[in-house]
């Protein structure tokens, strides 16, 4: 894993973003799916960060932090075994199914699957109730 530090291009709010590897940055950027959570802007830049450096001290701190990241991936897979076995998987029909259930409301089973943030954004202006949540892989096997 590897955390940047990201700046928007648009507001000038910068955050921090966790990434499996700097490929993984690299081909989200490309992909457009990294944007800014307070304008929804798509020029997000890496910014320069200072490398964090061990010591005595800070691998009790590093230690303390490992142990925060396997109780949040933790809980990332609890929620997500939560979904598999409570709703329906839709792939990239989301939005469109999103948009069955609100109109037509016949399915009464909760849905999830994958869209773009700019179908999200359509369907939160539509007044339909999405959530994201980031997706963890299980690389254990």
């Amino acid at each position: 894993m590897i955390k940047y530090k990201l700046i928007c291009k648009q507001c000038d709010i910068s955050f921090d973003s966790w990434f499996s590897s700097s490929q993984e940055f690299e081909r989200l950027k490309k992909r457009k799916f990294l944007n800014c959570h307070y304008c929804n802007s798509k020029k997000i830049e890496k910014s320069l960060m200072a490398p964090k450096l061990i010591n005595k001290l800070s691998k009790i701190s590093f230690n303390q932090d490992n142990l925060k990241l396997e109780k949040i991936n933790k809980r990332l897979k609890d929620y997500q075994k939560f979904i598999k076995n409570n709703f329906d998987y839709v792939g990239e029909n989301f939005a469109y199914e999103a948009r069955s259930i609100h109109y037509d409301k016949k399915k009464k089973k909760g849905i999830f699957g994958t869209a773009t943030t700019d179908e999200i954004k359509e369907l939160k202006e539509e007044g339909i109730e999405t959530e994201i949540i980031p997706w963890v892989e299980d690389k254990s096997n």
